[in-house]
């Protein structure tokens, strides 16, 4: 994660929003009712002058949904609480991992058993550089 890219707001992409829901289980006849348009960046981004995109790499994230090449959008404006899924600093380097406080102390903690929980250790330094609030990910090979 050495890269982020911050998002421009000059532009809208209004796209068709059915006031359906999709069965993900068994298919239903679809209506063919429009709700309303959306606006993926007022959707997206609740905090536009406080909010980037970073790409994830790796797979320490996959059972929180988050993949290795996915857009991860990022907000510096939120105050991480326990549990939230953050981007921090540790040693130097940007990892995205899962903020938990135990015992008043701050762990990272992976979403894969094959990573360990990172400890942040008396006089170590942790600076989260913003909270995940979504991830983007492909579903389909097409480009």
């Amino acid at each position: 994660m050495s890269h982020y890219i911050t998002p421009l707001f000059n532009t809208s992409l209004k796209i068709p929003l059915f006031s359906s829901s999709v069965a993900a289980g068994f298919a239903s006849p679809a209506d063919d009712h429009l709700e309303a348009e959306l606006d993926l960046n007022e959707y997206l981004i609740a905090h536009p002058s406080e909010t980037f995109f970073v790409r994830a790499k790796g797979d320490s994230m996959q059972q929180a949904g988050i993949f290795d090449k996915d857009l991860l959008i990022v907000d510096r404006s939120l105050t991480p609480k326990d549990n939230d899924i953050v981007i921090a600093a540790v040693a130097g380097q940007l990892t995205v991992k899962r903020l938990v406080v135990k015992l008043g102390k701050p762990w990272l903690y992976p979403a894969n058993p094959n990573y360990k929980p990172i400890p942040i250790k008396e006089g170590s330094e942790l600076h989260v550089w913003g909270v995940v609030v979504h991830a983007i990910h492909k579903v389909s090979n097409l480009s």
